[in-house]
């Protein structure tokens, strides 16, 4: 069994690894969705006559820029080209190693709980492993047989929301809470990702192939290419929510907690598409479709009212006293933070060390609301009230003073 400590620093090492890599192939798809929706049509005669189909001048860092997009390639090809590819796979190999180290690794911990559905650690792990191929198989056969015609990407939108709505109804009956929103999250990366291996970069390199051999390029490659790249940026908002999900207990502490996930999801998508269809909009002079915004927005200003907290604690009234405190936190907490098991090195066993986490117990188990993990030790919301009213009143020990 590896040691607690060590899986911590690889936690950490992975993680950082991981929001490094994914800034940099989330920050060159948006740039890119946004230079491809900013570009007009050059004046320069010079550059329409080379095959310059748009043009985008922009200022940045003290230096001017000029992005030139051809039409179809320029009447020489260049002998350096740069590849935006490793940006996806290193995100996603650094997503799935942490994924493994949490989830797969510490299966009976993090990915199952049996009060949800009781199913051998095997299994548990084959069908996660299942969900995050199984997406991509059908999310590309969709795609190749949908997503043709004038209302093709329709048709794909309808069904792949159809579809992720029922993994994340599936994924919530079946796995740990918390685990399940990540897997869907993680799910819809894997797509991203196989696009990119898959599509998008095989694609070029043919369509490439084809201008240097000076045979007739396959247009069909392209609107591939271009299809798969609108998705990933579809999918990028949901995805993040998703995976920062896991931090904010309070999103999975509810019967219908795959309901939250896909209004989560369904909210970031539209403000993605307002941030796309304004970059289009501000080039043909029209307005920006203002209403998707505001049904995004407004969707997550729902979920803030729904899943309020049904009672604020009452700071005027006495304060709990410690011997409850005590008592909530050794039957709630110490299971994990004690002598023996020190997790996350916090120990919880005596007085004084409760005294001393008390910031942390009103972080974790009362704001965010992520401890226990998967509420293992069945925490009420009572209880999380009362350690609640004990913090705001400046956290008294056993005398009956706030330290």
């Amino acid at each position: 069994m590896m040691q607690p400590y060590v899986l911590d620093w690889l936690n950490l090492l992975l993680r950082w690894a991981h929001v490094v890599v994914g800034i940099a192939w989330i920050g060159a798809s948006f740039y890119f969705v946004f230079l491809d929706n900013s570009l007009r049509q050059p004046k320069d005669p010079e550059s329409r006559a080379k095959g310059v189909s748009g043009e985008l001048w922009a200022v940045h860092g003290g230096g001017f820029y000029h992005p030139q997009k051809y039409l179809l390639a320029p009447p020489h090809l260049p002998t350096h080209l740069h590849w935006f590819y490793w940006e996806s796979y290193a995100t996603w190999l650094t997503g799935f190693a942490l994924f493994t180290l949490i989830y797969l690794w510490r299966a009976p911990t993090f990915l199952i709980d049996q009060r949800v559905h009781a199913w051998p650690t095997w299994a548990a792990i084959s069908v996660a492993l299942a969900m995050l191929a199984g997406f991509w198989l059908i999310y590309d056969l969709v795609c190749r047989t949908l997503g043709r015609g004038p209302h093709g990407e329709r048709w794909v939108g309808a069904v792949l929301s159809a579809v992720v709505v029922l993994a994340a109804w599936l994924a919530c009956h079946w796995f740990a809470t918390r685990a399940a929103f990540l897997l869907v999250g993680a799910m819809m990366a894997t797509a991203m990702s196989a696009n990119v291996l898959v599509w998008i970069i095989p694609g070029q390199r043919t369509v490439l192939a084809q201008m240097r051999a000076g045979e007739a390029v396959d247009p069909d490659l392209g609107r591939r290419a271009k299809q798969r790249s609108v998705h990933n940026t579809y999918f990028t908002l949901p995805v993040l929510v998703a995976m920062l999900s896991n931090h904010y207990g309070f999103l999975q502490r509810t019967e219908h907690a795959w309901l939250v996930l896909v209004l989560l999801m369904g909210a970031g998508a539209l403000i993605r598409h307002f941030f796309v269809a304004r970059h289009q909009a501000r080039v043909q002079g029209r307005q920006p479709p203002w209403a998707v915004l505001l049904v995004g927005v407004a969707l997550l200003a729902a979920l803030m009212v729904g899943l309020r907290p049904e009672g604020a604690a009452d700071t005027s009234a006495v304060p709990p006293s410690f011997a409850q405190v005590q008592q909530i936190v050794s039957s709630r907490c110490q299971a994990c933070h004690n002598a023996m098991l020190s997790s996350k090195n916090v120990r919880l066993d005596s007085p004084e060390l409760i005294l001393q986490q008390a910031a942390q117990i009103h972080q974790q188990a009362v704001v965010l609301q992520t401890m226990p993990i998967n509420n293992a030790t069945q925490i009420t919301p009572a209880e999380r009230g009362l350690l609640g009213r004990w913090f705001a009143a400046g956290a008294p020990g056993p005398s009956g003073h706030a330290p």
